[in-house]
């Protein structure tokens, strides 16, 4: 699209030249104009994305967006610093960092994943070279899950570059991956509610994420694969909660303490591939995504707990949005909307149950013109 409009300013300003130049050697300077355009990259890049033109990622700019922007999360924030600034720094690694992203809906999961995505492309998650998939609306039905592998419908980035509007239809899913990174090596696959996937998904894109040199002549080792997903989430709570009871500062928690948490799951999950899938369908919380070749070849890099949010986290998420939006802070109201959220356990009210979430719409009340 930029390419036409580039074209269109040049064809607009073809008449005031007209006089001074002849109609032919008008149309072969246009003609040359173009053609240069479209052949050197570095003149492109001035008007269009290009993945070569990605941003330089700055440890310090990283750790300054999470530090301002994400709450009650210590442990995300040095695994998620430390993680992506290693694999960007690093110019030869082994296989694609791939993340794993556990915790309740509204503690920052899709948050720190815009948080990667505008650190390394400017447009962030609206940037051609950063795809998204939510397993319930792409992939929403099990009994098609062979569809899904053979003919994903998915939208081409590279096709909004040309201006084409269309889905492309019968794509396979892996070819779809593979024509991405080829484009572009650093591209960024996020998959929200993983442990909503079925395995037979997780076995199509499984090679994309091993320690291969390349496949079928493609490298995916600067690829980025962020998998999103609940599960795991009661357990972390409970080890929060544990820490609470005992008088014992959040913040105290490390990444060990985690673990046995996470591996739990890891192991219920696997067992709970075996069911039929009708109990699976009607008890969705037994479904995990963790299929037991991704464990064996140890191709999850990071488990990344989010820990439930506390009344102290809403408040700090309320001010940031009332900055946002160019109000002044009033702590009156930041206190009666975080009031307005609802805690558990039912007893002790320690955490949010939707985390951040909604306290956006519930400030829209009292700013309501």
């Amino acid at each position: 699209m930029k390419l036409g409009r580039a074209a269109l300013g040049l064809l607009l300003l073809a008449p005031l030249a007209v006089r001074a130049v002849e109609p032919i050697s008008l149309g072969l300077a246009l003609a040359g104009v173009l053609t240069g355009y479209i052949s050197y990259p570095r003149l492109y890049c001035l008007f269009a994305e290009c993945c070569s033109q990605k941003r330089s990622l700055s440890r310090e700019a990283l750790q300054k967006d999470l530090d301002s922007k994400l709450f009650g999360q210590h442990l995300a924030k040095k695994v998620i610093l430390n993680a992506v600034s290693g694999f960007i720094s690093n110019p030869k690694p082994k296989k694609p960092l791939t993340l794993s992203l556990h915790g309740w809906t509204g503690t920052g999961k899709n948050f720190v994943s815009k948080i990667i995505a505008e650190n390394i492309y400017e447009g962030g998650l609206n940037s051609d070279y950063v795809h998204l998939f939510v397993a319930t609306l792409h992939f929403p039905h099990i009994s098609n899950i062979t569809l899904y592998k053979a003919r994903a419908e998915f939208w081409n980035p590279s096709w909004m570059m040309l201006g084409l509007g269309f889905l492309c239809g019968g794509d396979q899913l892996q070819s779809w991956i593979r024509g991405n990174v080829s484009a572009c090596a650093r591209s960024i696959f996020i998959f929200d509610e993983m442990d909503k996937m079925h395995a037979g998904l997780i076995d199509a894109i499984k090679p994309y994420l091993d320690y291969y040199d390349n496949l079928d002549g493609v490298s995916y080792q600067k690829a980025i694969f962020i998998f999103l997903s609940n599960a795991g989430a009661e357990r972390i709570t409970d080890v929060a909660l544990d820490f609470w009871r005992n008088g014992k500062q959040r913040e105290e928690i490390k990444l060990r303490d985690m673990e046995p948490a996470l591996v739990l799951v890891v192991l219920t999950s696997l067992a709970n591939w075996s069911l039929p899938s009708a109990i699976l369908a009607r008890s969705p919380r037994l479904r995990g995504f963790w299929h037991s070749s991704l464990i064996d070849r140890n191709l999850i890099d990071y488990f990344v707990p989010f820990l439930p949010l506390e009344y102290k986290h809403l408040k700090m998420c309320i001010r940031v949005e009332m900055r946002a939006r160019g109000y002044e802070v009033d702590e009156d109201i930041v206190s009666r909307v975080a009031e307005e959220m609802t805690f558990f356990p039912k007893e002790e009210r320690v955490f949010s149950d939707k985390g951040c979430k909604t306290v956006f719409t519930k400030l829209d009340y009292y700013y309501d013109d």
